[in-house]
């Protein structure tokens, strides 16, 4: 009978507590953001704007360029080739890693390829993705599928290779046979944590590829940076960096809450 009585009680404390704790990140959070906006302006005002400007020009900046509708068209213009670049090349990445890292035969005829053109960045292709798809959409997101690609594919590869040989064991004594049907019941299931944590951080790899992937002139929200930076309208590129970061936070969101869900069996 104790124990029942204390046991809720135990409950609302431990419930409290990450409440408060929460509350208290938040409101650390709140302050290190703050800090950082007061060290900005103080700075800015011993700088030209065109240098450094102070983060109200930068609200004004921002302001401005969403009222005008210029922001929201860029972003339009800048998801139209992320998201295909960031699904082909998550898509393509995961599916070789999890083939490599599982099939030593694969893995040796693929090695020395795969160690030629990993050290190629995305930027050096930039030739190769005008003369194929020409200065559209499609070349933006080619850039951006090899960036997202080679993330993909070792964390899938070290994901893979990390599976245990006695869990291997295990499902080969339950019955498990072949290599598709050890991959399907074991590999991808113990690999998983480790396969969506690369998807998370190609997904904001991505975005850090959308200025590249746009440097030649493609329209969206990295042109748009470039043209401010050239234009030494410096308030503008930060702004439109701005937007970038907010895209990233709230698809690392939503991921997080998905990553949380598929794999709730850990808990």
């Amino acid at each position: 009978m104790a124990t029942e009585t204390a046991s809720p009680v135990g409950e609302g404390d431990a419930f409290a507590g990450v409440e408060l704790g929460d509350g208290r990140r938040l409101l650390r959070g709140a302050v290190g953001i703050a800090a950082f906006l007061l060290v900005w302006h103080a700075v800015s005002l011993t700088q030209d704007p065109f240098v450094l400007p102070s983060p109200v020009a930068v609200a004004g900046a921002f302001a401005s360029e969403l009222a005008s509708g210029d922001m929201t068209a860029a972003l339009f213009q800048s998801v139209q080739h992320w998201i295909p670049g960031t699904l082909a090349g998550t898509g393509l990445g995961v599916a070789a890693g999890v083939a490599f890292g599982w099939s030593r035969l694969l893995d040796d005829l693929t090695a020395p390829l795969v160690r030629t053109l990993r050290p190629v960045p995305p930027l050096a292709l930039i030739g190769f993705a005008i003369a194929w798809f020409g200065i559209n959409d499609w070349g933006a997101a080619f850039i951006i599928a090899v960036g997202a690609f080679w993330i993909n594919f070792y964390a899938a590869y070290g994901a893979v290779e990390g599976v245990s040989e006695d869990l291997l064991d295990v499902g080969r004594t339950l019955g498990v046979r072949g290599d598709l049907d050890a991959v399907r019941s074991i590999v991808l299931p113990a690999s998983m944590p480790g396969i969506l944590t690369g998807i998370r951080t190609g997904l904001g790899r991505c975005w850090m590829l959308v200025v590249a992937s746009e440097i030649f002139g493609v329209p969206g929200v990295g042109r748009e940076i470039i043209r401010a930076s050239n234009n030494l309208r410096v308030d503008r590129a930060i702004a439109y960096i701005l937007v970038l970061s907010l895209m990233y936070l709230l698809v690392d969101v939503a991921f997080r809450a998905v990553e949380r869900r598929a794999l709730a069996w850990r808990a």
